[in-house]
């Protein structure tokens, strides 16, 4: 008798002595919600905990993993975007929207482009700072 085999009839065995048992002791209106109260905790019970090991574990990671990093995007539209994706020693140009990916260029990696900042780019903070600066310094007029 294969391995399997014993299971299944065990299986059927323990089913056949349920279905007698359930026969012959009919369950009242509070056991039977009890029984199903139970079983629908024991259900979210598994479902957490399994929720909880595939978190614990992480995603399943490939062997040929590629290394990408994006490096940075533009929106043009309210569903389209121009993003400039690193992989390996190349930069790649594309042009997403909300139904498909497309190439627009491939570039070689420009290490200056990352490391130089514009002289002229001032952030919100220093606006901030030199329309406060301005307050303070020019005399308000108050004829009373």
């Amino acid at each position: 008798m294969k391995p399997h085999s014993k299971f299944i009839s065990l299986f059927l065995l323990a089913a056949s002595d349920y279905a007698l048992a359930a026969d012959a002791a009919p369950l009242t209106p509070g056991a039977g919600l009890l029984q199903i109260t139970l079983a629908l905790l024991f259900v979210l019970g598994l479902m957490f905990f399994a929720a909880w090991a595939f978190k614990r574990i992480g995603p399943a990671t490939s062997a040929n993993k590629i290394p990408m990093k994006i490096l940075g995007g533009l929106n043009v539209g309210n569903r389209e975007r121009v993003m400039v994706i690193e992989v390996g020693d190349q930069w790649l140009v594309l042009g997403v929207t909300a139904s498909n990916i497309n190439n627009l260029a491939t570039l070689p990696k420009q290490e200056s482009l990352l490391q130089v900042t514009p002289a002229n780019h001032s952030s919100f903070q220093d606006w901030l700072q030199r329309t406060i600066e301005k307050r303070v310094t020019t005399p308000t007029d108050t004829n009373t």
